[in-house]
C-alpha cells in the first residue's frame, strides 16, 4: 500500500512539473517581450523559476530536455535583447515599402 502512495504521489508531482513547464513554456516569451513600459517579469524571474524545476527530484529526461530548452531559450532572448537593431529594421515598414516601390518605378 505504501508503494502505491508514494508512486500516486510521485506520479502527481511529475505532472505538477510537467504543467509548470508547459505554463513557462507559453508565457515566458510574451512576458519578457511586454510592452511599453517593458518586460513584465524579467529574465531573472523566469531563470529563478526553471532553476526551481531544476531540483525537483526524480525529473524525468524528458523534463530535463525541456527545462534546458527553455534556458537556452531565455539565453536567446537576453542576447537579442542587448543586441542593436540593425539599421534596416529601424525604420518603419512604410518607408521601406514606399522606397522598394520608387526603385521599381525608375529600372
Amino acid at each position: 500500500m505504501d508503494n502505491f502512495l508514494t508512486s500516486s504521489a510521485g506520479s502527481f508531482k511529475s505532472t505538477l512539473i510537467d504543467q509548470d513547464i508547459a505554463h513557462i513554456a507559453r508565457v515566458m516569451r510574451p512576458s519578457m517581450h511586454g510592452d511599453l513600459g517593458g518586460a513584465i517579469l524579467p529574465a531573472a524571474y523566469w531563470r529563478k523559476r526553471l532553476f526551481e524545476l531544476l531540483e525537483a527530484e526524480h525529473l524525468t529526461n524528458s523534463q530535463l530536455c525541456a527545462i534546458d530548452d527553455l534556458l537556452l531559450q531565455l539565453d536567446d532572448l537576453c542576447a537579442k535583447e542587448l543586441a542593436p537593431l540593425p539599421a534596416a529594421t529601424a525604420r518603419p515598414a512604410a518607408s521601406r515599402d514606399s522606397n522598394r516601390h520608387r526603385v521599381r518605378r525608375r529600372r
